[in-house]
C-alpha cells in the first residue's frame, strides 16, 4: 500500500536521490528542504496522511534535532528516520534520546532505506490505532493503573489520593513521559468531579496568537478565520477539571487572563460582550523549572502561587529502576493485543538491558520501545537483538559502530543503486555508464569534486545534453552547471557531450 512519506533535507540533490528511491518503492514522497517547513506539513491539512519522516540531522535555521524536540513538545507523533553523516553518529544517539524511530549513516542503501521505512510503517500503524499515550479514559483511570512498587511512585499515589479529596489547584512537576497526565487523571477520577469532563490542553502546543482563543473561546467573527463560534476548554470542563499540560510554556500575554480564570473563576471569550463565570478544577503539569522561571521574569509569580498550592512531583524512571520489570510486563501485554501478536517474554539478558537504560524519554519511551520489539520480532521471545536503539544508549557509540560498520552494499554499490533509482523504469542501470565510483584505484575515497564532476558527465549521458532537464535533475541554476562545465573542461554539443582536450 503506497504511504506518504515527509523527506526533510536542506540538499537538493539528496532530496531528488531519496524521492526517486521512495518512488521505486511504492511510497508517495513528500519532500521540503527545512525544518520550518517540515513542522508547517505537520501541522497543516495534510498531516494526519504523513506516515513516516526521512528526517536530515545537520541543516541551517533549525537541525533536526530541533525538529525532533518541538515535535515531540506538540504531541506530534510520526515515526523519524534521522539521517548523519559517519562522523556524526553522536548526534544520531541524541536524535534517538529525542524520539527518532531509527538512524542510517549517510549514504544510505536503497534496500536499508526500504526496511527502516518498512518498519517504521508497522509501528506506527499499530501506534495509531491507541489512545495517545495508551490511558484509559479519564472515568475508568485511577491510582490503581499506576505499576511500580518503588517507594518513590508510592508517594505519588499517596499524594494523588490526597489530592483527590480536595478542589485545590494541583501542579504535577516532572520529566517528559513520566506519567504526569496519568496522575491528574487519577486525581480526577477519585475526586468528587468524576462524572463530570476531564479536559486536556497542551500549552506547548498552541500557537502564541490561539492561546486566548483556545482557552477561553471566541465568539464568530471576532478575528480573521473565526467562522464559528468556540467555547474554548474552559468552558468544555464547566463543572469538571481541566488539565493544563506544560503550563510553563504559556506566554506571559496570556498569562494575566489565565490568573483571572483561575482565581475568580471568569473567562472573557476573544470578541465576546460579557464575563462567563465558570466552575472548573485546575491541574496543571510541567517539565521545567517554573520557580526558576519566575526569578527569571519568564513566569507570573502571582499566577506561580496560584497553580502551586499542592505541588506532586513525578519520579524519573532511571530514579525508580525497581519498577522497570513491573512496567515491562505490564507494557508487553499490552503490546501484545494492540499488535496482535503473542510473545510469551524476555530473556535475562534482554531485561538487564532494559534496566541499565537510563530512559532519557521515561515511561513513555519504554512502552514505545516494548510496542516496536514486539511488532518487529520474528519470534516469541524478546531478546537483546530487538532493542538496537536501547543497546545504543547503554552501551555507548561503540554499540551503534558495530550496528553500522557493515553496510549491506559497498559505497560504490549505494552510488550505483542511487543511479538506477534516478533512471527510468525500462533503463538498464547495471551498466558502467550509471556507476559512479566512489573509491580510487587504491581504495581511498575520491575528492568531492571528482564524484562531482562524473556525476555531472552521467547526467549529460543520461539526458542526452539536455541542459535544462540536467540543472534541474542535479538541483542546480543553469547558470552554476555551465560554471561548473567550465571548471571541469566539459564542453558540451547538441547531440550529446564533448570532452575538451
Amino acid at each position: 500500500m503506497s504511504r506518504r512519506i515527509l523527506i526533510v533535507d536542506d540538499d537538493p540533490v539528496q532530496l531528488r536521490l531519496l524521492t526517486a528511491v521512495l518512488l521505486k518503492l511504492g511510497h508517495r514522497p513528500l519532500a521540503v528542504a527545512s525544518g520550518q517547513a517540515a513542522l508547517q506539513q505537520l501541522s497543516g491539512d495534510g498531516a494526519q496522511t504523513i506516515a513516516a519522516m526521512v528526517l536530515d540531522l545537520v541543516m541551517p535555521a533549525m537541525d533536526g534535532l530541533a525538529v525532533l524536540d518541538t515535535m515531540r513538545r506538540q504531541g506530534v507523533r510520526v515515526p523519524v528516520i534521522v539521517l548523519t553523516a559517519q562522523g556524526s553518529i553522536e548526534v544520531a544517539v541524541s536524535a534517538m534520546r529525542a524520539g527518532a524511530f531509527d538512524f542510517a549513516v549517510k549514504p544510505v542503501a536503497p534496500d536499508r532505506l526500504g526496511k527502516l521505512i518498512e518498519n517504521a510503517l508497522k509501528v506506527g500503524s499499530v501506534e495509531a490505532g491507541r489512545a495517545p499515550h495508551g490511558h484509559k479514559a479519564a472515568a475508568e483511570a485511577g491510582v490503581g493503573d499506576f505499576v511500580g512498587q518503588s517507594a518513590a511512585m508510592e508517594r505519588v499515589l499517596r499524594l494523588a489520593r490526597k489530592a483527590a479529596t480536595a478542589e485545590i489547584p494541583v501542579l504535577i512537576e516532572g520529566e517528559s513521559g513520566v506519567g504526569k497526565e496519568l496522575v491528574a487523571r487519577a486525581v480526577h477520577a477519585g475526586s468528587p468531579r468524576n462524572d463530570q469532563p476531564f479536559v486536556t490542553v497542551n500549552c506547548g502546543a498552541i500557537p502564541e496568537n490561539l492561546v486566548e482563543s483556545i482557552l477561553f473561546g471566541h465568539e464568530k467573527g471576532s478575528f480573521t478565520g473565526a467562522t464559528e463560534r468556540h467555547v474554548g476548554k474552559f468552558a468544555e470542563a464547566d463543572g469538571g477539571t481541566l488539565f493544563l499540560d506544560e503550563v510553563g510554556d504559556l506566554p506571559i500575554s496570556a498569562q494575566v487572563k489565565l490568573l483571572r480564570a483561575v482565581q475568580d473563576g471568569e473567562i472573557d471569550p476573544v470578541g465576546g460582550r460579557a464575563t462567563l463565570q465558570v466552575d472548573v478544577r485546575i491541574i496543571s503539569a510541567t517539565h521545567r523549572d517554573i520557580l526558576q522561571m519566575v526569578k527569571d521574569g519568564e513566569f507570573r509569580e502571582d499566577l506561580f502561587y496560584r497553580l502551586h498550592v499542592f505541588p506532586i512531583h513525578v519520579p524519573a524512571l532511571r530514579m525508580r529502576r525497581g519498577d522497570i520489570p513491573h512496567l515491562v510486563r505490564h507494557f508487553l501485554g499490552r503490546a501484545c493485543r494492540q499488535a496482535g501478536r503473542n510473545v510469551a517474554g524476555l530473556t535475562a539478558e534482554a531485561l538487564e538491558l532494559l534496566t541499565a537504560c537510563d530512559w532519557p524519554g521515561n515511561i513513555r519511551q519504554l512502552e514505545n520501545a516494548i510496542l516496536r520489539a514486539v511488532v518487529l520480532a520474528d519470534g516469541d521471545t524478546l531478546t537483546v537483538d530487538e532493542f538496537p536503539q536501547i543497546r545504543a544508549l547503554v552501551e555507548g557509540i561503540d554499540a551503534v559502530r558495530k550496528e553500522i560498520a557493515a553496510p549491506p552494499m559497498a559505497d560504490e554499490e549505494i552510488i550505483a543503486s542511487f543511479a538506477q533509482a534516478l533512471a527510468e523504469p525500462d533503463q538498464d542501470a547495471a551498466g558502467p555508464a550509471s556507476l559512479l565510483a566512489a573509491l580510487d584505484e587504491v581504495g581511498e575515497v575520491r575528492s568531492l569534486a571528482g564524484v562531482e564532476e562524473d556525476l555531472i558527465r552521467f547526467a549529460i549521458s543520461h539526458y542526452g545534453g539536455q541542459m535544462s532537464e540536467v540543472a534541474r535533475r542535479l538541483g542546480i541554476g543553469r547558470s552554476t552547471l555551465y560554471r561548473k562545465l567550465k571548471e571541469f573542461g566539459i564542453e558540451v554539443e547538441k547531440s550529446g557531450e564533448r570532452i575538451a582536450s
